[in-house]
């Protein structure tokens, strides 16, 4: 029988594991948090549940995912950058837009590396604007492949959260 410090204790670690699986999807999103991080700091903090059938090698195997998902989010871009033909400077505007866009919402998330690519591209390298638009494209792919990625990995890891929550859940009553 669990003391009542420790049903606390319990409790408190679920609610955070569950709460940093579904931030964790959301920071998937949006640039300034570390989504896939967040959800699986929320799958290890469900491992520390008594009762948990989180096992070790699942810990393990999502957090070689995790690691491959966070450096992936800083290779894609420049490869995606790199396929279309940017310059640097099509990179530093894709970066830029990505933080601007946050600040209009949804439809700046998306559009703010396309633009902030083109500008850079037109503004520093003097290219055409269809050359600048197809450097903006790879950028916005990459953004949209990366994002999918992180969202899947984040979904499926709040998902093993929840599932074993809710198993924990019934077996008390």
């Amino acid at each position: 029988m669990c003391q009542p410090y420790m049903y606390s204790m319990e409790t408190f670690l679920a609610v955070i594991a569950l709460l940093c699986g579904i931030i964790g999807i959301i920071g998937s999103i949006l640039p300034v948090l570390p989504g896939v991080a967040l959800s699986f700091a929320g799958l290890i903090c469900a491992y520390f549940v008594p009762e948990t059938t989180i096992t070790t090698s699942m810990l393990w195997t999502w957090g070689v995912v995790t690691a491959i998902v966070c450096v992936m989010d800083y290779v894609l871009p420049a490869y995606f950058s790199k396929m279309f033909g940017a310059s640097k400077a099509g990179m530093t505007g894709a970066t830029i837009g990505v933080f601007a866009g946050m600040f209009m919402g949804p439809v700046g998330i998306v559009a703010g590396p396309f633009i902030g690519a083109v500008a850079g591209e037109m503004l520093n390298q003097k290219r055409t604007l269809d050359e600048a638009v197809k450097v903006g494209f790879g950028s916005f792919l990459s953004f949209i492949v990366g994002t999918g990625v992180k969202i899947v990995v984040a979904t499926m890891i709040t998902y093993y959260i929840a599932r074993d929550l809710f198993q924990q859940v019934v077996a008390m009553f």
